[in-house]
Parts: C-alpha cells; structure tokens; sequence
C-alpha cells in the first residue's frame, strides 16, 4: 500500500504544470508579454488590466488564451477587462507622456544635462511617473527632479537604462524582420560574445549579427547550448582527419541535418552524417 502511495505521488511530481497565458500588449510601452489569464473570457482586442512590477496597466489582447507549460507559472495577472472610463485615462496617459517627454527634453537642453532622454511612462492611477534615460557618466538629476514634481505634481522616477534597454523601450523590427525579441517575450539580457558567434558558424560580418541596439544579437544565445552539446565530441572546422576513404580536412558540419563535411585531395566533397563519421574515426 506505501508502495503505491509513492508511485502516485512520484506521478504528481513528474506531472509537467500548465498555465492558462495570455498575449498581451501593453498599451504605450512597445512590449508584448504573457500573463496568467486566470479564469478571464477573453479574446483578441479586449482591453484588460493587468499586474506589472511598477502597478496597473492597460494592454490588449493578441491572442486567445492557452495551456502554456510552465515551471514556476509566477506569470503577471489580467486582473480584470478595463472599464471605458480606464480606457479613457489611460489614453489621456499617453498624452501627458508626450507632454512631459517634450518638457523634460527641452529642460535637459536648456540646463545642459549629459544625459539622453529616452521615453516616459505615466503609471494608471498617475501615482507616479518614470522617465528613463540614457548617460555615459553618473548624473545629478535632483534638481531636475523636483522641476518636473512641481510642473506635473506628482511623483517623479528617473531611471537610467543601457542601451539594450534603450532598444526595448523604443521599439523596433530585427534583421530578421521580426520585432526585436526584447519587446516581446524576452525578459533578461544574457552575456553574448563573439566566441558564441564563431562556435555556431556564423559569418562574422557587423552587419549581419548585431541588432538594433548596435549589439551583439540575442538570438546567438538562444541555440548556443545546443551547438556545444552536439560539437564538443566533433572536430574543428579545418582540421585533419584520417578515413577509411583517404586524409582530409574538415570543410563544416551541420547540426540541423546532423551532417559533416570532408574534403579529401582529388575525390568529391564527403558527406556523412556525424554518427557515420564518428564511427570511421574509431
């Protein structure tokens, strides 16, 4: 009987947990993001409240919602669908925000502040407002602070951002014609570098793996555990080897068809799939 007992509770643990998740856009901030829907009836451009880090928001639907897998399904909540009259603030939101983004600009020019204005965010409930921005040096922004409390009366953050965060928060589409993967669903920046490039034979043009930001593209880290696993049992792209068929070099290998590459003096190019190399290198 405690035999039993233990199989099913092995059963439970082992049982992959689900969420009921939501896409949603958040209104004024170039974001879309999951959020646990919870029991909502919703679908594709209802207006809904939602929990953020920072207080409410307004966002709207994209997409019905799904059984999502998740770990710790601590996903932000839909708390409720917006009423017109939250609608309505949150609109008029966005014009305090272009307001207050004008107003803060010309003051920083005026005052000759070394920072970069990027955008603002009024909360819903206006109980404050954040304006982020951009400097190479650490800036004494106090007395621009309490300006700008005593022009909009209210509370006044200002939040200084890199510039990835920068990208983020204005928004734009990836050279993969995609909208860039930080206003979507990624939530953390990882550490990317060259090595990470090179490893998954990437053409080491500029142009081609930095993003919006001017950086290194995320993307390179999305696959990068999954080229070490399959490559570390595998030569490097250039090296000798001796086969059955002759000595050669390695020309590259393909993980996504599994196969590799050898170029051997006087025949035809040698392709094998990376089981049927490794075994001829026994």
């Amino acid at each position: 009987m405690e035999q039993i007992t233990s199989d099913t509770e092995k059963k439970e643990e082992t049982k992959e947990k689900t969420a009921r998740s939501v896409l949603i856009r958040i209104r004024g901030q170039n974001r879309t993001l999951h959020f646990d829907a919870g029991e909502h009836k919703l679908t594709p451009g209802d207006e809904v409240v939602v929990s953020g880090p920072k207080g409410k928001a307004i966002g709207t639907v994209i997409e019905p919602p799904l059984e999502l897998p998740c770990t710790k399904c601590e996903q932000p909540k839909v708390l409720r669908k917006a009423t017109p009259d939250e609608i309505e603030r949150d609109e008029e939101n966005r014009e305090l925000e272009k307001k207050a983004f004008d107003y803060c600009h010309e003051v920083i020019e005026d005052w000759e502040i070394p920072m970069k204005l990027v955008s603002v965010e009024f909360l819903l409930d206006r109980s404050n407002a954040v304006f982020y921005f951009t400097a190479e040096k650490r800036v004494d922004f106090r007395e621009l602070v309490r300006n700008l409390a005593k022009e909009f009366q209210l509370r006044i953050e200002m939040r200084q951002v890199g510039i990835r965060d920068e990208a983020r928060l204005m928004g734009g589409i990836g050279p993969c014609g995609m909208t860039f993967c930080c206003c979507t669903f990624l939530k953390e920046f990882a550490p990317i570098s060259v090595k990470m490039a090179k490893e998954q034979n990437v053409i080491l043009n500029p142009n081609k793996i930095s993003g919006g930001c001017g950086r290194l593209l995320c993307c390179l880290n999305y696959e990068y555990d999954m080229y070490q696993e399959v490559s570390k049992d595998l030569p490097k792209v250039g090296k000798k080897v001796t086969l059955p068929e002759g000595t050669g070099r390695v020309r590259g290998w393909d993980i996504f068809t599994r196969t590799i590459t050898v170029d051997i003096p006087d025949q035809d190019p040698l392709v094998m799939t990376i089981e049927e190399f490794q075994e001829k290198m026994k």
